[in-house]
């Protein structure tokens, strides 16, 4: 159902939005607000934008179905139920659907024609365990975190044992195959490139307390370094899925707890520049709309967004500039 804002009094500049250094006070809106766009899930996860069809595709892992949200009509209708338990979603350079899937533990496209291919299911001869956020590079490559939320339990997924330690693979774009790019990482949950794709991060969400580490990238595109600490979280801090602008800041899905649910956003240093602050943990987000400076929100039951002045990242070799569209 389409929603508005959790109270009925919006004030300019929304109080939701906090400036924690003074560079974050040219990304926000004045006359902007936080928007519940639609209610009633039980865990949304994984936005991803479609902006040839002025939509937005995410899960709602626990009720075994991926939504879309339509800008036209301002409804979230299913789009596939069931879904496989999907989690995190994100669109290759040839216009597709990539998703996670939880309950066939796989990675899964969805082509132009309706078919579900599988991506990948296995590594060295064992099942994934259940892959959760996913990243298309420019050269075509997918890559994925695989920790085992989906197998712990039957709210999103079905329990099952584990046959691979918790990493991060990399799909070639070419010849399909898979490789392991990280290792030793407790429970890998978001990630996403730099803006020069120079650098992956990556939400260790097994780690106490949780932390993001950040990645060098070979420069062949096809490896990774040791990584590096990028933010340490202080204990009840929540990151989960995040993505980058423009300008290489982080904004990142935070929980959980009173005065640490919402979205906190980060500087390529690591410092915290901003926050917004939610009624409810924000799991994952995606910048879209025309401009991609409309950043949406999964936030368990809810759907969220917020106008912004910054820009979602996109390709090196297809850059946006502030002012230009791109799907």
């Amino acid at each position: 159902m389409p929603g508005g804002r959790w109270s009925e009094v919006v004030r300019y500049p929304d109080p939701a939005i906090e400036i924690v250094h003074p560079s974050f006070a040219r990304y926000r809106l004045n006359a902007a607000h936080v928007e519940v766009l639609a209610t009633g899930f039980r865990w949304a996860e994984g936005p991803v934008w479609f902006g040839d069809q002025r939509c937005l595709f995410f899960s709602d892992i626990p009720n075994n179905a991926i939504l879309r949200w339509s800008e036209e009509t301002g409804l979230a209708t299913e789009f596939r139920k069931p879904s496989n338990n999907a989690n995190g979603h994100t669109r290759d350079r040839q216009g597709r659907l990539v998703s996670c899937e939880h309950g066939s533990r796989s990675v899964t496209r969805t082509e132009h024609d309706g078919r579900i291919s599988t991506v990948a299911s296995h590594f060295e001869g064992k099942r994934l365990n259940s892959p959760n956020d996913l990243v298309v590079k420019s050269d075509d490559s997918i890559w994925f975190t695989d920790p085992p939320f989906g197998i712990l339990g039957f709210y999103e997924g079905e329990r099952a044992p584990r046959e691979l330690p918790t990493d991060v693979y990399r799909i070639d774009g070419v010849t399909g195959a898979a490789t392991r790019v990280a290792s030793g990482i407790q429970r890998p949950n978001g990630l996403a490139f730099s803006p020069d794709e120079r650098i992956l991060y990556i939400v260790e969400s097994g780690s106490e307390p949780r932390t993001i580490r950040a990645f060098g990238v070979s420069q062949d595109g096809r490896s990774l370094d040791g990584g590096r600490l990028f933010y340490r979280c202080a204990p009840g801090e929540t990151p989960d899925g995040f993505r980058v602008d423009l300008d290489g800041n982080l904004w990142c899905g935070w929980g959980m707890g009173e005065g640490l649910d919402g979205v906190c956003v980060f500087n390529p240093e690591g410092e915290v520049i901003g926050r917004i602050h939610l009624p409810i943990r924000c799991a994952n987000l995606a910048f879209g709309g025309r401009h991609r400076n409309r950043l949406f929100m999964t936030c368990g039951t809810m759907l969220m967004s917020l106008y912004t002045a910054a820009q979602g990242a996109t390709w090196p070799d297809a850059p946006v500039t502030r002012g230009e569209t791109h799907p």
